[in-house]
């Protein structure tokens, strides 16, 4: 394929090589188009990196990841200003690819935020060559890139969810079918097999399944599951004061 210089408004931009199998294949997603030739210079150094597209905004990312199946993808903050469901439609179109998101000031309530939704890197604009390359190795790995002071907002964010989840007056209520849910959530089981094991649809057990994160402030599966075991949520309340059965470390956002 060729390689298009510059990326036309509207289009995101195809550097794809067929020629090679990068280790990592990353797209880039930035209005600025500095920022985006930029780090394409410094990823083109790597070896076991390769850009495989660019895009300037979120639309056109989308196409992107229509196209070019990638590892991760690195994300301008301001792309998401404002929106609510960009992240999750991220991961809807992309379930296997890793999100790291650049800010140019970091901010303890939208760090946070960007976490809990399933984002494995917060990085200024600022950050370093080496280091960037050194997060994208990391996160690619499976590992969550984050920075001490992210660290303390987090531990900070997670100790005043649990203080006021565990105040009785606080403490959301759970219908049967819900902790029948979660029982086989902590089973490690998909979804596909809840349905058969309630007698119903995935469609439904994806709607309660929002509806139970909503209500216990957590973002995706192992969240819940690590709640419930921190909690005791199932010996509860469960009605027949059945024992909780053991986590079993179900994946994060796998259906």
């Amino acid at each position: 394929m060729s390689v298009n210089e510059t990326t036309a408004p509207g289009h995101f931009e195809d550097i794809a090589d067929d020629t090679a199998q990068p280790t990592i294949r990353i797209i880039l997603a930035d209005s600025q188009a500095i920022y985006r030739v930029g780090m394409r210079k410094i990823f083109a150094l790597e070896d076991d990196i390769r850009v495989v597209a660019q895009a300037e905004n979120l639309e056109n990312l989308y196409a992107a990841l229509q196209h070019f199946p990638a590892d991760l993808v690195l994300l301008e903050a301001a792309l998401i200003t404002g929106t609510t469901d960009a992240i999750p439609e991220f991961v809807r179109r992309a379930p296997d690819a890793k999100l790291i998101v650049q800010v140019s000031d970091a901010d303890e309530s939208n760090t946070v935020e960007l976490y809990r939704r399933g984002v494995r890197g917060v990085v200024p604009r600022s950050i370093s060559p080496d280091l960037l390359i050194k997060c994208v190795r990391k996160i690619a790995a499976g590992e969550t890139w984050i920075d001490n002071k992210s660290i303390s907002w987090v531990i900070d964010a997670y100790r005043a969810q649990a203080t006021n989840l565990t105040n009785p007056k606080t403490q959301p209520k759970l219908s049967p079918k819900e902790l029948s849910i979660i029982g086989c959530i902590t089973r490690g089981m998909r979804n596909k097999e809840i349905a058969y094991q309630i007698g119903t649809t995935e469609q439904v057990v994806k709607n309660y399944l929002r509806k139970i994160y909503d209500k216990l402030g957590v973002s995706d599966r192992l969240e819940l599951a690590l709640y419930c075991m921190h909690h005791e949520t199932l010996k509860k309340d469960n009605p027949m004061n059945e024992a909780p059965v053991p986590l079993a470390a179900p994946a994060r956002g796998k259906s």
